[in-house]
């Protein structure tokens, strides 16, 4: 078993207001979570283990800088080729009865992942992925599903593709603070990059998007060079702490510590679900997350 230990949080810029409404009325009804998946993209690097970040406009419950993801839609319902493990299997991973869910979430992660950055996680058979994805055809069709204009199941069913489950892997599930005026229960996968894929920003929408060394960012996690790298009003001058949400900043931090790619898709992680909580120290409003210890050199196991 992990040794759990309490870790403090900033509390983001864009929590604040409401954070200091929950504590001088009193704790009210939480708002209602939606449902949300995000994909955690990686590649080993010379220098450590890379992620895609990206900036999220508006104040997202993901965090301003955050992996690729959004809450589901009505179309991760429809019917659409499916290639690798059951939505049964995925169930079980996900620690849930709910199949349905559970094939939801999968279906809305391969969906977000294509729409925000061509990264395409699907293809006519379980030996094949599609390749170049990064066409202006192929641009084209993130933009439609991203603004609905057309289904994420009708653009793979058009192209012969269905979606490759196996190329992902459960990490943790993550529910915003209950005081949030926008709440997500998201649950995170894994996935690295297709061969002759790369990630590239939604045209029209994408603002900043690139690979990320963990171990780099979290080095400097106390320095504003990341924020004033991706330099939006929201961005310039703050420090880490203050883009991420705390399951954003814990993942960091155990891909930096994990010993590259298949050592950290690999490590298996029981399902447990991770809520910050609001607790005042010393005066000030801040985040409380129970979080398993990382030790140096390995990835730890989610409680």
């Amino acid at each position: 078993m992990p040794q759990l230990a309490r870790r403090l949080f900033v509390l983001p810029p864009d929590l604040e207001g409401a954070a200091q409404s929950w504590v001088e009325h009193g704790e009210r009804t939480p708002r209602a979570a939606r449902l949300a998946s995000s994909v955690v993209l990686l590649r080993d690097s010379p220098t450590g283990l890379e992620t895609w970040l990206g900036y999220r406009p508006g104040s997202s419950p993901l965090g301003v800088l955050a992996f690729p993801g959004g809450s589901l839609d009505a179309s991760d319902d429809d019917a659409v080729g499916w290639l690798g493990p059951s939505a049964q299997h995925w169930a079980e991973q996900m620690g849930t009865d709910d199949v349905g869910l559970a094939r939801r979430h999968v279906v809305g992660a391969i969906r977000e992942l294509f729409e925000e950055t061509g990264v395409l996680l699907a293809g006519p058979d379980l030996s094949t992925t599609v390749e170049a994805t990064s066409t202006s055809e192929w641009m084209k069709a993130r933009v439609a599903v991203a603004e609905q204009e057309k289904s994420f199941p009708d653009v793979l069913a058009k192209r012969g593709l269905s979606i490759r489950t196996d190329l992902l892997k459960p990490l943790v599930n993550w529910l915003s603070p209950d005081f949030a005026h926008r709440r997500f229960n998201t649950r995170y996968f894994a996935a690295t990059v297709p061969v002759n894929q790369q990630p590239t920003l939604l045209e029209g929408k994408g603002v900043w998007g690139r690979w990320v060394c963990a171990s780099k960012v979290i080095a400097e996690r106390d320095t504003t060079a990341l924020g004033d790298e991706v330099g939006q009003e929201n961005t310039v001058g703050l420090a880490l702490g203050q883009l991420l949400v705390p399951g954003s900043e814990i993942m960091l931090e155990k891909m930096a510590a994990a010993n590259g790619c298949i050592a950290y898709l690999s490590y298996k992680r029981k399902p447990h679900v991770y809520q910050p909580k609001l607790v005042e120290e010393d005066g000030k409003l801040m985040l409380e997350v129970e979080a398993a210890k990382t030790v140096a050199g390995e990835p730890q196991r989610e409680r």
